[in-house]
């Protein structure tokens, strides 16, 4: 099932995982595993992908990033399957994403001669443009009554849904709060008009969705078989620029 209608849906470059993510949720739907079971494996799979990182086995871990990044979308379709939307998962899967993202471009920098300071600045990076994404794309879903799990604005606790403790949604939140504030903060401090804006094109959402983190991992990827890991770091400092490009774009003609 899709997050949107079919009218408003777009080539997600981040999203390339998708045909295979329904297949293992298929194949899940009538098994024990749930939504936060195969969260917990994309974090495994993972730190399994950094582990291969730091031994230099670049192909191994191209396949775990980009496994994760499969299992990343398999955790959501699970939830739409098996009709058990949570909150629990939703803040469980952002906070895992940005932990591994650290821990990912820590090592990185272990690895290289890039300073410390570049590297917390792509990291940074990074994360404003997964937020950008996550920003655009919410607001879709939020209007076309798509998906609706992921709220525009996160600024309260949400009522647990049917079948999660609201404990458990309380700590996930705010520790999604801790890490992801300022970064909501900012992307909303440079467009927070985009809701009220013209609805985003298809082609727009496409450009966009290579802030995706799906598609972040998969350029790592590349850059690590092809043995450009030294490059990754200044790439993605780079490609932040597109944030103010993409903004620009929505505010002069959407």
């Amino acid at each position: 099932m899709s997050k949107l209608p079919k009218e408003h849906q777009f080539i997600d470059l981040s999203d390339y995982g998708r045909p295979i993510a329904r297949i293992i949720a298929n194949a899940l739907k009538t098994t024990r595993f749930t939504p936060v079971d195969v969260t917990i494996a994309f974090v495994i799979s993972g730190l399994i992908g950094v582990f291969c990182i730091v031994e230099e086995y670049y192909w191994a871990a191209a396949f775990f990033l980009i496994f994760k990044s499969i299992l990343d979308a398999a955790d959501g379709e699970l939830a739409r399957i098996k009709e058990t939307p949570s909150y629990t998962g939703r803040f469980l899967d952002s906070v895992s994403d940005i932990i591994l993202n650290f821990i990912i471009f820590i090592t990185l920098w272990q690895l290289t001669e890039v300073s410390i300071w570049w590297t917390l600045l792509a990291f940074f990076g990074i994360q404003l443009q997964g937020t950008l994404y996550n920003y655009y794309y919410v607001i879709l879903r939020n209007r076309f009554e798509g998906d609706t799990t992921s709220r525009i604005f996160e600024d309260s606790t949400p009522i647990a849904l049917p079948g999660e403790k609201q404990k458990n949604v309380n700590i996930l939140y705010f520790i999604y709060k801790a890490l992801y504030g300022i970064f909501d903060e900012i992307i909303y401090a440079l467009d927070k008009n985009a809701p009220k804006g013209k609805p985003f094109p298809n082609w727009l959402m496409s450009l966009v969705s290579t802030f995706g983190l799906g598609f972040q991992l998969l350029l790592i990827s590349v850059f690590l078989v092809l043995g450009l890991k030294t490059f990754i770091i200044p790439f993605f400092i780079t490609y932040s620029i597109m944030i103010f490009v993409f903004i620009c774009i929505r505010k002069v003609f959407y």
